[in-house]
């Protein structure tokens, strides 16, 4: 098991920064192949480093995985450069801090559903032929705002449905192919993608709110995705508190929303 990853080829988005710079480090480190995606290439060239110190193979490709044809580019490239195509992790992210009536520029919730959700479809469906020809993995990096709504957080929860629909759908049609799809669930995590979250005029809020003494580390969080991965896992709720909420959503819902109102309001 330990090795199962091993020459593994693996497109990783966002992979710029948090959970994605950390997945390709861990991945790097058990000898996997990786092609590394994100807009800021400076970033990604920086990531790549640390990954060849590891030993790994790694090549990046620029890329706004909310633009169909750059997730087409980065699919074939990375077949053209490494021959074939086993894990696509759909990793790229953004968020937003703000209550619904106080957007004043509501083209936000479209550039947060174009990145969360129709990157991960846009960069599966071209995938998709090369996955079943290896028998692949497909993993989509969601929320626990995808099993249930935090308030401030309306689109990006809206995003993660989206992609916990799409890729619970998908895990059907592809099942007979042996392609698998593992959906995971991170709570808060200290990533990096919270402090360029959008705020209600459109513009990044520059400062998290949360508290990071109290949210995962994004060692342990990529730790649990690897190994999620590694045993083609069909889904992981990261946390305890995680995995009580979405029973209590079934038996409490309203004593679910009063805790997620107090999380938000108590940074934590």
């Amino acid at each position: 098991m330990a090795d199962s990853l091993r020459g593994n080829v693996v497109v990783i988005t966002g992979a710029s920064k948090g959970i994605g710079a950390e997945l390709a480090r861990q991945l790097a480190a058990v000898g996997a192949r990786l092609a590394l995606a994100a807009r800021d290439a400076r970033a990604l060239d920086a990531v790549a480093a640390e990954c060849r110190q590891l030993g790994a193979e790694v090549d990046v490709l620029p890329t706004d995985v909310a633009v169909e044809g750059d997730c087409r580019r980065l699919i074939e490239w990375t077949v053209g450069r490494f021959g074939r195509l086993d894990t696509l992790v759909n990793n790229a992210g953004a968020t937003m801090w703000a209550r619904l009536d106080e957007i004043r520029d509501l083209s936000m919730l479209e550039r947060i559903m174009r990145v969360n959700y129709l990157g991960a479809v846009y960069c599966t469906a071209c995938a998709l032929p090369y996955l079943k020809a290896s028998r692949g993995r497909i993993v989509g990096i969601a929320s626990l705002t995808g099993l249930t709504g935090v308030p401030t957080r309306s689109g990006y929860a809206a995003s993660k449905h989206a992609m916990r629909g799409f890729f619970d759908s998908l895990r059907i049609e592809v099942e007979d192919a042996g392609v698998t799809v593992t959906m995971v669930y991170p709570g808060f995590v200290a990533t990096g993608i919270r402090e360029n979250a959008t705020g209600p005029d459109g513009t990044p809020v520059s400062v998290d709110p949360l508290d990071p003494r109290r949210v995962m580390g994004t060692g342990e969080c990529a730790r649990q995705i690897v190994r999620a991965t590694r045993r083609r896992q069909r889904e992981l709720v990261m946390t305890a508190r995680g995995r009580l909420a979405r029973w209590l959503k079934l038996f409490a819902p309203a004593l679910v929303d009063r805790i997620a109102r107090r999380i938000i309001e108590r940074g934590y």
